[in-house]
């Protein structure tokens, strides 16, 4: 895959669909990869993922038309420089609340002059195709910073002004946590339908990238009617809960 096939349907404004591994097995990745969705995001944040099993599933992903995306477990340039020289073509970074938070992350996922990335691209140099991977590696990466607390929302506008950050990724989890609610996806809370509201005008008005984790097809799709571009959709782990949830209350 010589060119990040998610960023560009991004960019000429389609939606796209991504899925979540939290479980640390190559042959799960390569079969929610078979499934088709757009991108498949391994979470090294809340999944059971360790920096070995992230490079063993997108060596799996690769075999697919699916984009390997990382959420690193925080804004730490070591780890961030790991997953994208090992082949993540785009990552979410949690927690990311200020100007100078967004700034440090989005230095660390590019390479000089508009980052500071060491350059080592030990997996990711074979998608340089007929340019060197650190040529096209700026304008590919997909950046998003996690916008989940009342400060991150304060600052969102000044955080998607921050050259090299691409967008920004909701959790609505820890966003409502944030707000003295409980902690839950697919939100119906009227404050909180209004910040994604003002979210996703900020988005707009600059170009940038919006997306949200969610539980429910029927949800992710009111937010992609709402804006949203990328929409998260389940997990390896909860598809087989659910499944195996339904298949048991079948039989009783």
């Amino acid at each position: 895959m010589s060119a990040n096939t998610l960023q560009e349907r991004l960019r000429a404004g389609q939606h796209c669909v991504n899925g979540w591994l939290t479980l640390p097995s190559p042959f799960v990745a390569e079969t929610m990869a078979q499934a088709g969705w757009d991108s498949l995001t391994i979470d090294l944040q809340h999944g059971l993922q360790d920096y070995a099993s992230a490079v063993a599933l997108i060596q799996a992903l690769q075999r697919y038309a699916v984009v390997p995306l990382v959420r690193v477990p925080s804004n730490e340039p070591g780890v961030i420089g790991k997953v994208l020289d090992a082949g993540a073509w785009g990552v979410i970074c949690p927690m990311i609340n200020t100007v100078q938070e967004a700034r440090a992350f989005a230095r660390a996922c590019h390479y000089p002059p508009l980052g500071s990335r060491s350059y080592g691209p030990i997996r990711a140099r074979s998608y340089g195709g007929k340019q060197p991977y650190h040529e096209i590696a700026n304008d590919q990466m997909l950046v998003l910073a996690q916008i989940e607390t009342r400060e991150a929302v304060e600052h969102a506008a000044d955080i998607l002004e921050v050259p090299g950050i691409s967008g920004i990724y909701i959790g609505p989890n820890d966003l409502g946590l944030s707000l003295g609610l409980p902690p839950t996806l697919d939100r119906e809370d009227p404050e909180i339908l209004a910040i994604y509201s003002r979210l996703l005008t900020e988005t707009r008005r600059r170009g940038r990238v919006a997306g949200i984790h969610n539980a429910a097809p029927a949800y992710a799709t009111r937010m992609i009617a709402m804006g949203f571009q990328l929409v998260t959709v389940a997990s390896d782990l909860g598809l087989l809960a659910g499944a195996a949830r339904q298949t048991v209350e079948s039989m009783r």
